[in-house]
């Protein structure tokens, strides 16, 4: 049989529980009778009973006496639209969703190069718009920070979690999800770009008037190995006008390019270089 001890003794008096007492006593705390009686009932200290009370709804993830946080998709909070679709595109690039076994509640982390402070900043600032009641915070690692939080709701705002790595399985958007993108592309297009693109001058030499002269150009680039994730991207950028083209590397299209001068204006005036 095993055996609880009391953990708040009586004048060093250790007193030992069974497995049935304490389930009893926690069956009865389910139907909503109060500690008091329940303790009256089995003869067991009420410190006792509010232990074993505090154990089981740790176990379950609870955290007593805290309000939790409310969800937008649980409970019909407001959502910050445009700042979720730009978290999305975040998450979709550089982000990952996991949940440590000695932690309560899954965590978000959005990995971005120290490189990009500016990005950095933004990412943190639509993560706190997106989840008011959470506390966000920074990881420092070498030559780069996670943007973090934590939140039992990370997997009904990002359902596109799943194990493995994203691009190695595959990623679609939720109905409610596409609505928002339709409404606000250039916050995921601005999220895909952060994590997973970059804005380059490219150049060329060409010989004019007998003379060789250097030629540069801005290009907008973007790499993922997901086919899911850059018909995503081109998808979006086909709806506000942007033209694109597919540049192979070793026979697979991971590269999206958008080097067209009006396209590049375009993308200047929504997204711009990384800062």
């Amino acid at each position: 049989m095993f055996s609880f001890e009391d953990p708040f003794p009586n004048v060093g008096v250790v007193i030992f529980h069974s497995l049935e007492v304490r389930q009893k006593a926690l069956s009865l705390l389910r139907e909503g009778i109060p500690n008091s009686e329940v303790a009256r009932r089995l003869g067991v200290a009420k410190g006792t009973v509010g232990y074993w009370k505090h154990k089981e709804r740790a176990e379950r993830g609870e955290r007593p006496g805290r309000r939790s946080p409310l969800c937008p998709r649980c409970d019909g909070r407001e959502l910050d639209a445009p700042a979720y679709v730009q978290l999305l595109g975040l998450y979709l690039g550089d982000g990952h969703i996991v949940r440590p076994t000695a932690h309560s509640s899954p965590s978000l982390s959005v990995t971005l190069d120290d490189t990009w402070p500016g990005v950095q900043d933004e990412c943190e600032a639509v993560m706190r718009a997106v989840l008011p009641d959470n506390s966000v915070h920074r990881v420092r690692r070498t030559g780069c920070q996670d943007v973090k939080v934590y939140s039992n709701h990370l997997p009904c705002l990002f359902p596109q979690h799943g194990p493995g790595p994203k691009n190695s399985r595959s990623i679609a958007l939720a109905p409610w999800q596409r609505e928002l993108v339709d409404a606000h592309p250039w916050q995921l297009i601005r999220g895909l770009i952060h994590s997973d693109g970059c804005r380059l001058t490219n150049w060329t030499v060409r010989t004019v008037g007998g003379e060789r002269k250097r030629y540069e150009y801005p290009r907008y680039w973007f790499t993922n190995t997901s086919g899911d994730m850059r018909a995503l991207f081109t998808d979006t950028l086909d709806k506000v006008g942007v033209t694109w083209t597919s540049c192979p590397r070793g026979g697979v299209p991971y590269n999206i390019s958008v080097a067209r001068r009006p396209s590049v204006a375009l993308m200047d005036a929504h997204v711009g270089p990384k800062y």
